[in-house]
């Protein structure tokens, strides 16, 4: 069970991420549309924690103000290992200290931060694939290719428990 402090993108963006995905599950390619409660939004995740108690790590991130929405490019196709193929966006400037004070303030609850998100490792990106096998790549970049260059603007965040898909909307854009 994990919690993550999630961007999430305006309509159009976030249309046009389930299309992307409805287009890898039509090609044989499972995506988050079907990853395990079926419940995912299209985001990019600030910070996953591990343990966390939910009041404190919301009233942490509302403490930190409102950023306000931004806009992010999309221009790339990546990897991790285990095979997650995601969408990798260009990085504005602030991104990077944005994301930096979610995790020093999630942690100053004593929440535990998956190492893949803490400072300095992490790499900001809108899953696709979670479980994509080498083969599938060519159609994962295919696919990928036709929507890219796409311009996102995150309007909103939220707590989101990836075990259940529930959603807690923040009040800020951190």
């Amino acid at each position: 069970m994990a919690l993550g402090v999630c961007l999430l993108f305006d309509h159009a963006t976030e249309r046009a991420l389930r299309g992307l995905w409805d287009r890898l599950e039509a090609r044989g390619i499972p995506t988050l549309r079907s990853h395990t409660h079926g419940l995912h939004v299209p985001h990019m995740s600030y910070v996953v924690l591990l343990r966390w108690e939910l009041d404190a790590v919301r009233a942490a991130v509302d403490g930190l103000g409102d950023g306000g929405p931004f806009e992010i490019t999309f221009d790339a196709l990546g990897t991790f290992r285990r095979g997650r193929a995601c969408l990798v966006p260009a990085v504005p400037p602030d991104l990077v200290t944005r994301q930096q004070a979610v995790v020093e303030a999630t942690r100053a609850t004593g929440a535990l931060v998956h190492m893949h998100y803490e400072c300095g490792r992490w790499l900001p990106h809108a899953s696709l694939a979670p479980r994509a096998q080498a083969g599938w790549l060519p159609t994962v970049a295919t696919a990928v290719y036709e929507v890219l260059p796409l311009t996102a603007r995150v309007e909103r965040a939220a707590l989101i428990d990836s075990s259940t898909g529930r959603v807690w909307p923040l009040s800020t854009v951190p």
